[in-house]
């Protein structure tokens, strides 16, 4: 089924592009474009919905062309095949077929305000200086989260720090989450490498999550500011597989095991051995000091069991990140 537009003869440069990475989405899609067809406060922004299908088996495809069908509104509904399963290539599809300066990525499962749009345009406009605008990504939950889930929310992209913009710091990891964020395209074409280390989720395997971290970090080096915008506001639906211990045990210790990896992002070769001294005496202090807070609670506490799993798991990072650039050689032979 061919859905794709053809729209080269038009205005290649638009104010914003709202891009979804859709796979097997038939389920939430609809739900997405029709919030996004209810956007308010758009009427002076020139904007675009562009949808890349991540090679989906259901029937996300013919939606989006039922959608096309009846599309009334001014902004072009767009669709496009990324047959390269993985969400890095759906992101880079997803960046190359964008017309708009401003890029707002949205997951299948990202909810966007009814103000999403006008408030991360208005937020760009009013920052000059921002390469990246983070979401206030609040989660809504099909089964209750454990006790003190707020402690681990941000690895499932639920970000909430307050009513005020504030600035993230990537030097410490300190970023927004994937789901929500906006980029100015222009800034990501000339500061992140297309084949980055992190490639991303690909199907379920977690282990090289982290790819718009390390973009992010790209850009902050590159001198670009990193903010939270709270009035971007996103409800990401958590299913109750993602709350099971060991989906999340398996997710925390992805991230944790890429921790060394995004922190060497960027990093001279005289700072790499003082970057891993510190992680590794960092995590060891870490791990400690919640043993004695938490030890004979890891089978109840499920919180803290993934703490203490991302702590192992940042400790081990500079061996998985060694182990990397090992296969990365032989690769290259």
């Amino acid at each position: 089924m061919q859905v794709e537009q053809n729209l080269e003869d038009e205005d290649s440069s638009l104010d914003f592009t709202v891009a979804i990475r859709a796979y097997n989405s038939q389920e939430n899609l609809p739900l997405i474009l029709d919030k996004l067809r209810s956007q308010l406060d758009t009427q002076n922004i020139n904007w675009e919905i562009v949808v890349v299908d991540n090679n989906s088996t259901d029937d996300t495809a013919k939606i989006v062309q039922e959608y096309q069908s009846n599309w009334c509104q001014s902004y072009p509904l767009r669709y496009y095949l990324e047959p390269q399963q993985g969400a890095i290539h759906a992101r880079w599809r997803a960046i190359k077929e964008a017309r708009g300066q401003l890029i707002g990525f949205l997951d299948d499962d990202n909810f966007p305000d009814a103000n999403w749009v006008s408030a991360a345009y208005s937020f760009a406009q009013s920052h000059p200086q921002a390469g990246v605008c983070g979401s206030q990504v609040q989660g809504k939950f099909e089964v209750e989260p454990p006790k003190n889930f707020k402690r681990i929310q941000a690895f499932l992209a639920i970000k909430e720090h307050g009513s005020q913009p504030r600035l993230y710091n990537h030097r410490t990891l300190n970023l927004p989450a994937g789901a929500g964020m906006v980029i100015r395209k222009q800034v990501w074409l000339e500061h992140v490498p297309e084949q980055l280390v992190l490639q991303g989720p690909v199907g379920k395997s977690l282990s090289a999550k982290g790819e718009d971290f390390e973009g992010m970090i790209h850009i902050g080096e590159a001198g670009w500011e990193i903010w939270y915008n709270p009035q971007m506001l996103i409800t990401h639906q958590i299913p109750a597989s993602r709350l099971e211990r060991d989906y999340l045990l398996s997710l925390i210790r992805s991230a944790g095991l890429n921790v060394c990896t995004l922190r060497l992002t960027k990093a001279s070769n005289w700072q790499k051995p003082v970057i891993i001294t510190r992680i590794i005496l960092g995590n060891l202090r870490r791990i400690v000091r919640h043993w004695r807070q938490y030890r004979g609670q890891y089978q109840s506490d499920l919180v803290a069991a993934c703490e203490m799993e991302f702590f192992v798991s940042g400790l081990l990072s500079p061996w998985f990140y060694l182990k990397r650039q090992r296969a990365e050689g032989r690769r290259e032979l």
